[in-house]
Order: C-alpha cells, then sequence, then structure tokens
C-alpha cells in the first residue's frame, strides 16, 4: 500500500446511465456528490438498470449545478431537466426496499421513455440523508445511501483488474478480453496495490477522508455490458465464478461507507488502517456474508 493512489474518480448522476470522471468530489455521508441521486423506474416503480435494459450505457447524464442532470443519448435531443420541488413523492422499489423520491417533470419521462421504448419515469431522491438506510446488518446507526446498489461508494483496484483480465484469457471467452474498468462501475479506482489486495481492507484513508469497508462487491449481469455498445457478453462472470465465487455471489471490489465528510482527489494516497483476516481466494466460499453489485 506505500504506493497506492487515486487514479480516477466516476460519478453517476443518473443510475445505470453513463457518468464522468472529475479530479475531485466532495464525498458526502450517502456517497460521491451528486452520485446516483436520480433513477428510472418502470411502471409499477420498480428500479430500472441495465440489468433489464443494456441500452441504457448509452445514455449520458452531465451534472449541472444545483443538482440537476443534462441527458443526451443517440438519437435524442439533449434535456435539461432541473431538480423537482418535493412537494409530492412515488415510491420505488429499490431491489425489494421501498424508498420515496420526487417525479422529474414530464418532459423527462418522455425523453426517457422514446429513447428505451418502455415506459419509465425518471425521479429524484430530494433527501438522502433520510430516504434510505444502508442494509441495517451491515451499517452504523443513521448510515443512509442514494440509489447506488446498497452502499456509498465502491472502490476497485487496477492491479486485481489485471489479475482478472489475465484469468478471462486463460478461459474459454478470451476473446471478449481484456476488460476496461468501467464495466465494474465503481467510484474510484485506485492503482499501486498487489492484486486482490483490497481482500483484506477493513478501514482506509483516502487523502482526507476515512472510509468503512462494509463488504465485497457482488457482480451481476451489468458487467457484461459493453459501456460503449450496449452488446452483452459472457465475461466477467463466468471468470469469477470460478475464480472469485462468495457463495452465490461473485465478487469484485469492495463497497465503502463514509466515517467523515470530505474530499477526495486524483493522485490522493490510499492508506490502509485496519485490516481484517478473511480473504476472498481463487474458488470457495470468500468474502464477508452477502455482497451487493453496482449499477
Amino acid at each position: 500500500m506505500e504506493n497506492a493512489e487515486v487514479q480516477s474518480i466516476h460519478v453517476h448522476p443518473v443510475k445505470a446511465f453513463q457518468g464522468f470522471s472529475p479530479r475531485e468530489a466532495a464525498v458526502e455521508p450517502w456517497g460521491l456528490a451528486g452520485d446516483r441521486r436520480w433513477t428510472l423506474i418502470d411502471d409499477g416503480g420498480k428500479v430500472v438498470t441495465q440489468r433489464e435494459q443494456p441500452r441504457l450505457a448509452l445514455a449520458a447524464a452531465e451534472l449541472l449545478a444545483g443538482g440537476g442532470v443534462r441527458l443526451s443519448a443517440p438519437g435524442q435531443a439533449p434535456l435539461t431537466v432541473s431538480v423537482p420541488e418535493a412537494a409530492t413523492t412515488v415510491p420505488v422499489n429499490v431491489f425489494g426496499t421501498k424508498v420515496e423520491a420526487v417525479p422529474a417533470a414530464e418532459a423527462a419521462h418522455a425523453w426517457c421513455t422514446a429513447f428505451l421504448r418502455a415506459d419509465v419515469r425518471l425521479v429524484h431522491m430530494d433527501d438522502p440523508a433520510t430516504r434510505r438506510p444502508v442494509d441495517p446488518e451491515y451499517a452504523l446507526p443513521g448510515e443512509t445511501v442514494s440509489f447506488a446498489d446498497g452502499y456509498p461508494l465502491l472502490v476497485a483496484t487496477t492491479a486485481s483488474l489485471d489479475a482478472l483480465n489475465s484469468l478471462i484469457a486463460e478461459g474459454r471467452h478470451a476473446h471478449e478480453g481484456p476488460l476496461p474498468m468501467n464495466r465494474f462501475r465503481p467510484n474510484v479506482v485506485v492503482t499501486g496495490t498487489d492484486p486482490w489486495a483490497e481482500d483484506h481492507w477493513s478501514r482506509i484513508s483516502v487523502g482526507e477522508v476515512v472510509f468503512r469497508v462494509a463488504k465485497a462487491s457482488g457482480r451481476c449481469v451489468v458487467t457484461t455490458v459493453d459501456q460503449d455498445t450496449a452488446v452483452r457478453g459472457r465475461e466477467p462472470l463466468r471468470t469469477l465464478a470460478r475464480h472469485r465465487r462468495a457463495g452465490s455471489r461473485l465478487i469484485f471490489g469492495q463497497n465503502l461507507v463514509p466515517l467523515a465528510p470530505g474530499t477526495i482527489r486524483v493522485g490522493d494516497p490510499v492508506r490502509l488502517l485496519d485490516q481484517h483476516r478473511t480473504t476472498a481466494r481463487r474458488g470457495g466460499n470468500q468474502g464477508r456474508g452477502p455482497v451487493v453489485g453496482r449499477a
């Protein structure tokens, strides 16, 4: 960890859309400022992600001052969406958890529906401090999260991606590799570690901000979606199933919870403050309890 540092930072204003990579980002208790405060829902209120709609990989969201977003996608004129007034809310089903959110203007619903050719609505999380708690089995009192799959931030390392790509190159679907880091949609990418070093982390600092490592991140079909073409393949899930299994889950990266607000920057040193003995090795049961992915 002596040479570990932040290689890149990634913010996705709308869940499942393309995001952007700032040189620095404010860390709020529920995640990076502006990250996944918006999401699409179907006509039943269920969150829509690249699991159901891989085409979302082609849509982009630019974060605007005040929390609004500018949406763009192939075949669509760009649309600016302001933060809606919190006069009324609608229930949102986030993987079985009910969360209240504020609907965007009708123009946003029409834009997203036209792009996906499916009936969807765009909603905004107005108050992440109160709307959605982190899974209490793995949370400290009062911890909350935005529309991220389960935890405020996801960290991944370049060394582990390189190791994974080496394993993919040895497998039946070698032609699909090497995979880029954006398949895993992390918030923070760290360079300068050993492969799978993050399996040992319990508490780390990134620059001035200290994070608790909540659990390993379970990966889903979103990782098989080429983020440039929206075409699905078989990797990395085939290789993760052989080498990075935690019970029924396939793991890559670690979920983080900030212990205090602050700012992180590209080039910040990453230091290991505390570690645990449980490791995630090739094959077998790895990690600590159930794991959650990222969309």
